[in-house]
């Protein structure tokens, strides 16, 4: 069995349009943050911490040193990820729309077919036809709960400027021939499914376009699906003959989640 990682990190040295930040605290630094919590805790401990008080010293600890603590202040958007209903809107099919820990998790374990769309360029989109073609170039049909991924090679632009404006979109044509064949997840190796902003908002600025504006992630009120973002490493996958693991990280109400996604090759 051969285990390919196709997620991306949450990296606070990569750019990003939203803030990220991780406070790292060492081993040594680890000391002092262990007092301060006991210390906070008591009626006068914040004074008596102040004035040099501690309960346990760095010489009670083996090599002087604490356990690591990392403190991620991050998006849920960011690092590859599945979104669900509530991120497209606050309902989908005319019922009130599910968060991300309710994604069935029968959904995420299951056979998986990567569709090679690296021909595809920024600005445009993947439509049904795309779909059509790549899957009979590798002379496969898709069944219900396979999990579709969308080669488009753009996860090389990861840390740039550039990761956010150049990638295709994906059309609700698109969509529909998926969910049409009982497909309820597919991920792309994209910083979203819609295109990228600067396209998005030209139409609509200049041409009064609204039907450009995130066209693919409201399309989940009308149908319901999930879909995973971020994904990398589709390169070194084949057309099918894998399975994918993709389960979400259990958050409360949250309309994505984050997900260490990875392809099962036996």
């Amino acid at each position: 069995m051969k285990i390919i990682d196709l997620s991306l990190p949450i990296d606070d040295r990569a750019y990003e349009v939203h803030d990220i930040a991780i406070e790292r605290v060492s081993h040594k630094e680890g000391v002092e943050k262990l007092n301060k919590v006991l210390m906070d805790k008591a009626p006068d401990g914040k004074q008596r911490y102040l004035a040099g008080e501690r309960i346990i010293r760095k010489e009670d600890l083996p090599d002087e040193e604490f356990l690591s603590l990392e403190i991620v202040h991050c998006p849920v958007h960011i690092g590859t990820h599945l979104d669900y209903s509530y991120h497209y809107g606050s309902k989908s099919q005319a019922r009130p729309s599910k968060t991300a820990e309710q994604i069935p998790l029968e959904w995420c374990y299951q056979d998986a077919v990567r569709l090679d769309l690296s021909g595809k360029k920024a600005a445009q989109v993947i439509g049904a036809a795309d779909l059509e073609e790549a899957l009979g170039k590798i002379n496969c049909h898709l069944k219900p709960l396979d999990i579709v991924l969308l080669y488009t090679g753009a996860d090389k632009f990861f840390g740039s400027q550039e990761y956010f404006s150049n990638y295709p979109g994906v059309d609700t044509t698109a969509i529909d021939y998926l969910l049409d064949r009982g497909v309820k997840i597919f991920g792309v190796d994209t910083m979203g499914i819609d295109r990228p902003y600067k396209f998005m908002m030209k139409e609509f600025l200049q041409e009064g376009k609204t039907s450009s504006l995130w066209p693919a992630h409201f399309y989940g009120r009308k149908r319901e699906f999930a879909h995973i973002e971020r994904l990398t490493n589709l390169d070194k996958l084949p057309d099918f003959g894998f399975k994918v693991i993709c389960l979400p990280i259990r958050i409360r109400q949250t309309g994505a989640a984050w997900a260490r996604v990875v392809g099962i090759l036996e």
